[in-house]
């Protein structure tokens, strides 16, 4: 006797979106592991959104405490890390696809717009040219982890939902 397959899943962008913010929580927490293993500024440079609430603050005239600007900093990570996993979520709904290579290439995908292109628009970090080979280093290996850790996370959450 045949074993029967297995239904084709229902495709479902809000189960999508749940999963993927699910794994873009657990992949934001993965980059900050890895980032410990591979520091990508050990000369002590302000990362990216610490470094934008500074500007922030002497625009407006703000003279914030170190632990608000801290606390900030992080926010800023973990609800960009989990918003992009959210929009992974979605789009691996729609396209499984995106998923290739358990989300590594989703990880190396949001290091070439953020950190390639959007941070040195912003004026945030250094033209690709000028960073230095530890930081890059850095942002492919840590963005790797937060693809593979968000796409992990993603695929249990979805099948169970």
């Amino acid at each position: 006797m045949k074993k029967s397959a297995k239904p084709p899943r229902q495709l479902s962008l809000v189960k999508g979106l749940l999963a993927g913010v699910a794994g873009g929580l657990a992949g934001s927490a993965a980059k900050v592991v890895a980032e410990k293993l591979v520091p990508p500024r050990p000369r002590g440079e302000l990362a990216p959104p610490r470094l934008w609430i500074e500007r922030g603050a002497q625009a407006v005239g703000a003279d914030l405490e170190d632990h608000t600007k801290q606390a900030v900093t992080q926010g800023i990570h973990w609800g960009f890390g989990t918003m992009v996993g959210g929009a992974y979520g979605v789009a691996a709904e729609l396209s499984p696809r995106v998923t290739s290579w358990r989300g590594g290439v989703f990880g190396l995908t949001v290091n070439r717009v953020a950190h390639d292109q959007m941070l040195p628009r912003m004026g945030l970090s250094e033209p690709v040219p000028q960073q230095p080979a530890q930081e890059r280093v850095s942002e492919w290996f840590t963005h790797v982890v937060y693809g593979l850790a968000t796409e992990a996370v993603r695929r249990a959450v979805r099948k169970r939902l």
